[in-house]
């Protein structure tokens, strides 16, 4: 099984690449932080991976990403796997945001995958098929407080792969839709000015533990299953949403966002 994950430095990536290891998969690795990365490699080998390549990068980088796919695929001869996990978070009401922070985490939450997607896909067509899995998130099921621009980029995800998934059965396709997990995304999203927040939230910090998390995602993707919701009570919401989304709204405005 060969597998690339993005995103893989920390949190559900790095959970999840550890995961795969104890599988014995081929793992390729990409994050923004080289040492980071090398970290997780070395684990990796360590729990039995039969192989980790790192390639970090930058996924704000829109010019690069097609030169990455090709070192992707080519690490271990083509991809049974492709995660999309990377992303950012934010911390801001809509009048406090700026277009260059929504711009921002569009890059790299949607136009990143969209694009890796992309290169990714006629590799895996020409070897008969493959899986495809983009982590979402419950935020982008409904709208969230101090979310703008994160939850766009959510919902735009289900859009875009739900339309592969419906161009191409070849493909097995898994939104990965995280609630409340116990991993730094809190600590990197951004508030006013692209500053990180820097703060682990309440919320966060009592989440799901990454790594039963990341055995639930990774189950999941070896299934081909549509859609994976992974959390606690919190996931809740998305049901409310989809059955009485009166209700769904009036409970938005009394969220804890943090």
């Amino acid at each position: 099984m060969k597998v690339w994950i993005t995103g893989a430095s920390s949190g559900i990536g790095e959970a999840c690449a550890y995961e795969y290891a104890a599988q014995g998969a081929c793992l390729v690795l990409t994050a923004s932080s080289a040492d980071r990365l090398q970290r997780v490699a070395d684990g990796c080998m360590r729990i039995g991976a039969g192989g980790a390549v790192v390639l970090p990068f930058d996924l704000q980088d829109a010019s690069g990403i097609d030169a990455l796919c090709q070192q992707a695929w080519e690490a271990f001869s083509g991809l049974d796997i492709l995660f999309c996990n990377a992303g950012v978070s934010q911390r801001t009401r809509i009048e406090d945001t700026s277009m260059e922070t929504i711009r921002k985490i569009m890059e790299i939450n949607f136009f990143a995958p969209v694009a890796i997607s992309k290169a990714i896909l006629p590799l895996m067509l020409s070897q008969g098929g493959g899986k495809i899995a983009v982590t979402s998130s419950i935020a982008g099921r409904f709208g969230f407080p101090l979310r703008c621009g994160y939850s766009s980029s959510k919902f735009a995800l289900y859009g875009f792969f739900e339309t592969l998934a419906a161009e191409h059965r070849e493909i097995d396709v898994t939104m990965v839709c995280p609630g409340r997990v116990q991993t730094n995304i809190s600590m990197n999203a951004l508030v006013e000015g692209g500053a990180r927040y820097g703060k682990m939230d309440p919320g966060q910090a009592g989440g799901l533990d990454v790594k039963t998390a990341a055995r639930r995602i990774t189950r999941a993707i070896s299934k081909g299953k549509r859609e994976v919701l992974v959390g606690r009570k919190e996931l809740l919401m998305v049901y409310i949403k989809r059955f009485f989304p009166g209700l769904c709204s009036r409970l938005a405005r009394k969220l804890k966002p943090v």
